[in-house]
């Protein structure tokens, strides 16, 4: 795997299928597939994203991707650009965009293949051949004219997507939780996405679900992983991924501590 980073635009190229490590996107990222595929896992369901394809993802959504490479043997390859606060607050202020009220609907939104987004990033590839020219001026101007570009494309829904900088507010937390468990953030982000500090979301969770936030989780990620082994074809080894945790040690010792056996022997249903 390899990645190149310039300045805010990321070109991404695996030659092996790979799970992402990042589980929550800080920023908006506005992205295109080149070749290969990429699976996006969000609590609504899964995307498969295939080449050419071009979308927008908001900041403060939670996901988990899984990028494969092409059957003909190309390596999975995509370019992202973050749109960060900062450089979409200046962008406000040049432009006298006012503030918006909370955007509430799909933080996913797919951009037609064919257009001046294919051709945007078509101008954004040689850079990367030649990475001196690449200024922080050169990344601004690219910048601007992404954003540019969505407005042009639907100006009322992109500016309060955009540029609404309200903080995430106070939300129903047992329906967030049981959402999103799967997701391996630290807690201090689910009480930030679910509007309250650490301690209040440390003792709403402990009101509402009867105990601590740590062991909740551990419980409910080891279920869905026997539920996945029993009604799916999938192995120990995809299946801890998938479910919230890190490595598989520690996913193999908690399984056998939480219900007596390992997670091979889960009977296939």
């Amino acid at each position: 795997m390899s990645d190149i980073l310039q300045q805010n635009i990321l070109l991404s190229c695996v030659h092996n299928q790979h799970y992402g490590t990042e589980q929550l996107v800080p920023h908006h990222v506005l992205g295109i597939i080149i070749s290969g595929v990429m699976e996006v896992f969000t609590s609504e369901g899964t995307i498969f994203l295939e080449p050419g394809s071009i979308g927008v993802m908001r900041k403060n959504t939670l996901l988990k991707t899984k990028k494969h490479p092409s059957a003909d043997g190309k390596p999975f390859k995509s370019i992202s650009l973050f749109l960060t606060e900062d450089e979409l607050k200046s962008f406000a202020l040049k432009n006298n965009i006012p503030g918006q009220e909370r955007f509430t609907e799909n933080p996913l939104f797919e951009i037609p293949k064919k257009g001046l987004f294919a051709g945007f990033f078509q101008s954004v590839i040689p850079y990367f051949d030649q990475p001196d020219y690449f200024t922080p001026s050169i990344a601004a101007l690219k910048t601007n004219e992404a954003i540019e570009l969505l407005l042009q494309l639907n100006r009322s829904f992109f500016l309060p997507y955009l540029f609404d900088f309200s903080q995430p507010y106070k939300i129903d937390l047992e329906g967030f939780m049981r959402k999103n468990f799967l997701f391996n953030i630290p807690l201090s982000e689910f009480a930030r996405l679910s509007g309250r500090s650490l301690s209040t979301f440390k003792r709403d969770f402990s009101r509402i679900f009867r105990e601590t936030p740590e062991k909740w989780l551990k419980q409910q990620r080891l279920q869905e992983a026997k539920s996945l082994l029993q009604s799916t074809e999938l192995r120990p080894s995809d299946v801890y991924l998938l479910v919230g945790f890190e490595n598989f040690s520690h996913f193999s010792n908690a399984f056998k501590n939480y219900f007596g056996y390992n997670a091979s022997l889960v009977p296939n249903s």
